[in-house]
C-alpha cells in the first residue's frame, strides 16, 4: 500500500508541475520568439482568422493544379485565437492527468497509455467518493456512452466520456489535490470561447470540404506543445468527420517531444476502434530552444527528448509502429517529412521487409523545396510517392524562414556541398557520354 501511496504521491506532484505547460504566460504571448524552422501567425481578431481561411483555401486550389494526389499545410493558429487554444489544452490535459492519478493509485503509475485500465466498478466507487457523481450518476455515463462493456475503462474511453459530459448543462468536476475541493473542470471557458470552439471548427470543416471537392490533402501542422493538445483534438474531429473512406486530414506528430510515441498510438487505435483512416505527418520539430526557455521560466520539465538521437529513436519508433499498422491492412497512412537520409534509409528497408510497395501509395515522402534533391529525385524515379513542400508569400517573410530552416537542418551545408558534387559528376558523364541534354 505504501509503494501504491507513493507512486500516487509522485504522479499527482508531477501533473501539477505538467499542468504549468498549459497555462497562458505573458512573457510568450509573441511565440515566434526563439522559433527557427516555422512560421507563425498573430492573431488579431476574427477577421483576420477568416482572411487567413481564404488564403488557404487559394493554396487548395494551387495544390489541386499543380499534382496529383497533392497536399495543403495549414496551421490552427492562423484560424483561432492562440488563447484559446491554450486553455483548451489545459482542459484536455487536467482531464487526461485525473484518469493517470486515479490509475496511479491503483497502483498502475509508469504503465504505457493503452495499458492503462481501470475498472469500471472501482472508478465508480472512487467518483462517489469523491463527490463527483454518485454510483447512479456514473452508471448512467458508462451506459449511456456504451463504455466500459469490457468492465474496464481506458484513456481513449474515458477521454470519450468528457466528450459526452462537457456537453450537459452540470458542470464536470474534478478534485484539487492541493485544496482537497472540487473544482468545475470548464471553469475558464467562457462564452467566447465557447464560440472560438465553433469558428475554427466551422473554417477548417470549409478548408476539409474545398480539399475533398479538389483531391487534395489537407495537412494540420504540429505547433508549440501548449497549443498541440487542443490542435490534435480538432483534428481528430476532423478526421472523424472526413476521413470514413479515404485519408484526407493529416495530423502532424513531432518526434523531439517525450509524448510522442503515446500520442501516436493512441490515435492509431481510437481511428481503428472509431473506424475511420488514421493519417499523419512524421516530423523532428520545429521549435526546440523556444519550449526548453518556456519549460525553465515557468518551472515544469522540458518536453523535448533530451539529445538529438533520442529524437532519432522516437521518429523510428513512431514510424515502425504505422508501418507495421499498414502492413496488417490498417487504414493507415504516414507522410516521412525528413531531410535525413537515415531515416529515409530505415523506411525504405522496414517498406521492403515488411512488403509494402510504392504503388500502395500508404507511404510518402517529402522534403523543403530547394533541399536534400539527391534525396527527392531518386526516390520519385524508383516509383515513390515523394512532394516537395512550398513555402509560398511575400519575399520578405519566406525568405527568412528558408533561412531558418537551414540553421535548423543540421549539417545543411555538407549535404548542399554533396548536392553540388553530385550535379558535377552527373554534367560530367553527360559530356563525356554526349547526351547533355537528355
Amino acid at each position: 500500500l505504501s509503494s501504491r501511496t507513493s507512486a500516487a504521491e509522485k504522479e499527482m506532484g508531477g501533473a501539477e508541475k505538467r499542468e504549468k505547460q498549459y497555462r497562458v504566460h505573458q512573457g510568450f504571448g509573441d511565440h515566434h520568439g526563439g522559433v527557427t524552422g516555422a512560421h507563425t501567425y498573430f492573431y488579431t481578431d476574427e477577421a483576420k482568422c477568416d482572411q487567413h481561411m481564404e488564403t488557404f483555401l487559394r493554396c487548395i486550389d494551387a495544390s489541386s493544379g499543380s499534382s496529383e494526389d497533392g497536399f495543403s499545410a495549414i496551421k490552427l493558429t492562423a484560424l483561432a485565437r492562440p488563447q484559446f487554444l491554450v486553455r483548451f489544452s489545459e482542459v484536455l490535459v487536467k482531464w487526461q492527468r485525473f484518469f493517470h492519478q486515479m490509475a496511479a493509485e491503483e497502483g498502475q503509475a509508469g504503465r504505457a497509455v493503452l495499458d492503462t485500465k481501470l475498472q469500471v466498478e472501482k472508478l465508480q466507487e472512487a467518483l462517489a467518493n469523491l463527490g463527483i457523481a454518485s454510483k447512479a450518476e456514473s452508471q448512467q455515463w458508462f451506459t449511456g456512452e456504451n463504455l466500459g462493456t469490457s468492465g474496464t475503462v481506458d484513456l481513449l474511453d474515458w477521454n470519450r466520456l468528457f466528450d459526452s459530459r462537457s456537453k450537459l448543462s452540470k458542470p464536470l468536476l474534478i478534485p484539487n489535490r492541493k485544496t482537497g475541493q472540487l473544482e468545475p473542470l470548464l471553469s475558464r471557458f467562457s462564452e467566447e470561447e465557447e464560440l472560438q470552439m465553433k469558428r475554427v471548427l466551422q473554417r477548417m470543416d470549409v478548408l476539409a470540404r474545398r480539399a475533398m471537392e479538389k483531391g487534395v490533402r489537407l495537412m494540420v501542422d504540429a505547433e508549440q506543445s501548449y497549443f498541440q493538445p487542443a490542435i490534435s483534438r480538432l483534428t481528430v474531429e476532423m478526421q472523424r468527420r472526413f476521413n470514413g473512406s479515404q485519408p484526407l486530414i493529416y495530423n502532424t506528430y513531432q518526434c523531439y517531444l517525450r509524448e510522442a510515441y503515446n500520442n501516436v498510438t493512441g490515435d492509431v487505435e481510437l481511428s481503428r476502434r472509431e473506424g475511420w483512416h488514421f493519417s499523419t505527418k512524421l516530423v523532428r520539430g520545429a521549435y526546440m530552444e523556444q519550449e526548453r526557455e518556456r519549460a525553465a521560466q515557468m518551472g515544469y520539465e522540458d518536453p523535448i527528448n533530451p539529445t538529438y538521437e533520442k529524437t532519432n529513436e522516437m521518429y523510428h519508433r513512431c514510424l515502425d509502429y504505422v508501418l507495421e499498422k499498414i502492413k496488417q491492412r490498417r487504414k493507415a497512412s504516414v507522410m516521412v517529412a525528413t531531410h535525413n537520409e537515415d531515416t529515409v534509409k530505415f523506411t525504405l528497408r522496414r517498406m521492403m521487409e515488411l512488403g509494402i510497395h510504392p504503388s500502395d501509395k500508404k507511404v510518402c515522402f517529402g522534403q523543403l523545396l530547394g533541399m536534400c534533391d539527391q534525396i527527392t529525385f531518386p526516390l520519385g524515379q524508383a516509383g515513390f510517392p515523394v512532394y516537395k513542400y512550398v513555402p509560398y508569400g511575400p519575399v520578405n517573410e519566406v525568405l527568412p524562414y528558408l533561412s531558418r530552416r537551414a540553421q535548423e537542418n543540421r549539417g545543411f551545408m555538407q549535404r548542399a556541398n554533396r548536392e553540388r558534387d553530385l550535379l558535377w559528376k552527373e554534367v560530367k558523364r553527360r559530356l563525356l557520354s554526349g547526351n547533355l541534354f537528355s
